[in-house]
């Protein structure tokens, strides 16, 4: 299975490096945004980079475009993403294109959701907690399977 690792540079990119134990045995590549780390993550799987998107919308809108080739091109069945901004083309494309996707709130969010979680909710097959008292804020598809350590 071919799975698209989708998430920002700094603690999202920790988030999704301690789970890379889950995605033995299946190809992966990353989407990511330029940063320090570049090196780090090129030796674990293929990689694209874009640059940080932040709040700027022609950055966003850029992205959405490329998001898309990204996709068609490498095909993913399943797209993991621990945020942020960049989580959101990647999961709307997906779900357009049938594409699984899971995705996990990250650590620091104890008592209400990301406002990328608030954005990716609907779009998403899997939404994943890691504090369970924030599931009482979540609707019926998130799901608390423990922190990611």
């Amino acid at each position: 299975m071919k799975i698209a690792l989708v998430c920002t540079h700094g603690g999202h990119l920790t988030q999704l490096l301690r789970l890379l134990e889950a995605f033995e045995g299946h190809r992966i590549f990353f989407v990511t945004h330029y940063s320090p780390r570049d090196n780090e993550v090129k030796a674990i799987a293929p990689v694209y980079f874009c640059p940080n998107i932040g709040t700027r919308l022609h950055r966003f809108a850029w992205v959405a475009v490329w998001s898309l080739v990204v996709l068609l091109r490498e095909k993913p069945q399943v797209i993991v993403s621990t945020g942020s901004e960049i989580a959101l083309p990647f999961l709307f494309w997906g779900r357009l294109m049938g594409i699984k996707s899971v995705f996990i709130e990250s650590w620091s969010r104890v008592q209400s959701l990301s406002r990328t979680g608030k954005l990716v909710y609907p779009l998403v097959d899997e939404f994943w907690v890691q504090w369970p008292q924030l599931l009482r804020v979540c609707g019926p598809k998130a799901r608390y399977y423990g922190a990611v350590k």
